[in-house]
């Protein structure tokens, strides 16, 4: 795997948690002590409320398409054999939005709405990507 040519998220202890729990099959997402918002991408300040305090909890990881596009042009050399390649926003049931892509979904399938699931795909020994599927259930 250390060959893997797409860029990768740099951890820290911001956000260490977040990529612990995918390497651990979990969605992790940074919640405010004070008034228990979620948020993403994680930061040292609520939006809400603006408290310091935070901690991680695990949420479904259940969403849907919130947007979508579809990239015909390669941007960085590791997505050259999956062109034309998804980009999709996804709303979680819990609130929260994260940018990720739809796998095993043909992309004239896609749409807004579109009920998904986390899923985890691990790019490096130390790296474990979020990913959705189609939630079918």
């Amino acid at each position: 795997m250390s060959n893997y040519l797409k860029p990768l998220p740099k951890i820290d202890e911001r956000n260490r948690a977040h990529w612990d729990g995918a390497r651990e099959g979990r969605l992790m997402m940074q919640a405010c002590d004070h008034c228990a918002a979620l948020r993403y991408p994680f930061s040292s300040l609520c939006p809400k409320c603006q408290s310091t305090g935070s901690s991680w909890k695990e949420v479904s990881g259940k969403g849907q398409v919130w947007s979508w596009c579809v990239f015909h042009r390669v941007y960085f050399k590791g997505f050259e054999g999956e062109m034309p390649y998804n980009v999709v926003l996804v709303k979680l049931d819990e609130g929260p939005r994260i940018y990720s892509n739809i796998i095993g979904v043909d992309k004239d399938k896609l749409r807004i709405g579109m009920r998904v699931r986390a899923v985890f795909d691990q790019a490096t020994d130390d790296v474990t990507l979020v990913k959705f599927e189609e939630d079918k259930s």
